[in-house]
């Protein structure tokens, strides 16, 4: 359930510039800077830039994933 939530004016433009180059809704982008920074605190030892990108992966449909293929049986 979506509740109203008042966000400094700037921060609310940096979401929008960022949402409009990752193709998300601001909403969509504040929520994702937020369970990134959820996972970062819980995560102390986990660089941000994975935490991101494991956070952008598991949100994937599995049918649009690619399988992972270890460099030694590639030829």
């Amino acid at each position: 359930m979506g509740l109203p939530v008042r966000i400094d004016d700037t921060l609310y433009e940096q979401a929008k510039a960022e949402a409009q180059a990752e193709h998300r809704t601001i909403a969509g982008q504040i929520e994702f800077w937020a369970k990134v920074g959820r996972a970062a605190l819980d995560n102390p030892d986990l660089p941000v830039e994975f935490i991101a990108e494991s956070i952008v992966s598991m949100a994937e449909p599995r049918e649009q994933a690619t399988s992972f293929v270890p460099r030694s049986r590639i030829k």
